[in-house]
Parts: structure tokens; sequence; C-alpha cells
């Protein structure tokens, strides 16, 4: 799906390519989220905070760079995922047995979970992230994703991206545990809104910004419903494939994509303009403020 030419200067073109690598980094963040906190039983809170510390060193490298680097703006886009997941998990879940593996009567250090359920969850992030567009508006900072130049516009864009890929989780774990439509199920259902709006690109009354932001969340829950189907026993409804199987294969296609992306834009600075037009978007003509 392409809503526009590009994100912004430090980020890729939204193309078909860019949402492809989103929904791999995504279901590699819920595969990789599951593997700390479950499989190496670390638990929900300790992962939590270790991947949100992660997050922040990513966003940082990010925000610091002058320039759109794939592998930094993917990495966080991955970071998020991964903070996104344990995030939910311990949001929505508790010590009850469905949560644990067999035999255990816990998860990790601390606190095992709030135990809030995927709606309750679902509805306070979904406050939080509307919370975050009207400080957004309020601000008088644009929308519109091509536009985005200064620090402040950055720093909430990523906000809403953390707090994104979480609410996408929660609805995604909902999908696939709650609602009785099983993993593939809730994979349609989500693939069938993604066609819809698709669709809606065509209608001039919708702004593709909106578009844009349903699409992000929707293609979390994308993720998170793959990732289970390929971790999940088979008895749930799952390939059984394990969290460290499926990290593993997931961050091999995603590293790959990496590398392809960043031939491309190194194919396309090669061949880029000079003189004023490359004046014209070089860091020093970015007012960061």
């Amino acid at each position: 799906m392409t809503t526009t030419k590009s994100v912004m200067k430090k980020l890729p073109e939204v193309t078909l390519a860019f949402w492809i690598m989103k929904i791999a980094a995504t279901t590699l963040g819920e595969t990789a989220g599951d593997l700390f906190a479950q499989t190496l039983k670390l638990g929900y809170f300790l992962t939590t905070i270790a991947l949100f510390v992660v997050f922040v060193v990513t966003l940082v490298i990010q925000l610091r760079s002058s320039h759109y680097n794939p592998f930094f703006y993917w990495t966080v886009i991955l970071s998020t995922s991964m903070a996104g997941t344990t995030m939910s998990d311990f949001m929505n879940r508790d010590a009850s047995a469905k949560y644990l593996s067999d035999g255990a009567t816990k998860l990790g250090w601390g606190p095992q979970g709030l135990g809030l359920g995927y709606p309750e969850g679902a509805a306070i992030l979904i406050s939080i992230l509307l919370l975050i567009f009207l400080g957004w508006k309020l601000s008088g900072m644009t929308f519109q994703i091509t536009e985005i130049v200064s620090f402040r516009g950055e720093a909430l864009f990523w906000s809403a991206i953390l707090v994104s890929n979480t609410l996408g989780t929660s609805m995604g774990d909902f999908l696939s545990d709650s609602s009785g439509l099983g993993y593939l199920g809730g994979a349609a259902l989500v693939t069938g809104l993604l066609l819809v709006l698709l669709a809606l690109m065509k209608v001039p009354a919708v702004p593709n910004v909106l578009l844009f932001w349903i699409a992000f969340v929707l293609t979390r829950p994308l993720g998170a419903t793959a990732g289970d189907f390929l971790t999940k026993p088979v008895a749930k409804g799952g390939l059984d494939l394990g969290t460290a199987g499926s990290s593993a294969v997931l961050l091999a296609i995603l590293f790959g994509l990496m590398a392809y992306a960043h031939l491309q834009e190194r194919r396309a600075g090669a061949d880029g303009p000079e003189g004023p037009e490359a004046e014209a978007v070089s860091p020093e003509k970015a007012h960061r403020r």
C-alpha cells in the first residue's frame, strides 16, 4: 500500500516493500518478545524494561542521524514491536494458568502482569494514541508525513509508532485468543480490512495520512497473529516452530530486506540530484526545533 511518496526525509518511501518489511518486523517483534518473556522465562516485567531501554537506544541513534538509514529506521521499528509485545502482554495478562507453560507457577521476577484483559488494554492504548495525536494537533505541526522535519515532530511520530505497535499487539492477541477466529481467521480479517483501506485510497475525501496510520496499526495485529501461528502448539492451531527458530528465520529475512533497502538507497543517492535540489534536502536546510 502506498500512501505518500515518502514518510519524511529520514524515513523510507511508503511503498509495497515498506509494508512487507513492516509486517516482517512486527512478526519478528512478536516472536522475539515472546522468546525473551516466555521461552527464556524472563517475564513480562523485566523484558518490558529491557526492551524499552533497547527502544530508547535505537531511537537516539535514529534521531541523531542526519539522513535515512534503513538499518537505523527498521531497528527502531523492530524495537518498538518487541517492546510493544511485552508491554501489551504485561498490561493484559497475569499469572493465570492459561498464560503460563505447563507446570509453571510464575513467569520471571517481579509483577506477573496487570491482568486488564485485551478489550480494556486496547481501550487504554487507543486513548493514549488519541492523546498523542491531540497533542500533535495542538502543537501546530503538520500531520502530513512528508513534511515532518523538526525534532519535535519526529519525536511525536515515534511516540505514536510505539503506542500503535503496542495497541496492534493487543488487537492481534484478542483476535487470535479471545475472538474465536483463531490465528488464520484473525489474519484473514486484518487482511480484509487492509484491502478496504487500499480501496479507500481511491476516494479523494479520505486523507491518505489517516489511512497510513490505520494501516500502520492494523499491520501489527497481522504480524502478531502470524507470529503466534508460527510459534504456538499445533493443538492451538499453530505450527509449533518455536520462538527461537521462528525469530532466527524472521531476523534473517528482515536483515536481507534491510540490506536490499540500503543498496537501493545508495544507488538512489548516487543517481540523486546535484546542486540546488541536493541542497534542498540537506540536513542544514531541515530546521530541527
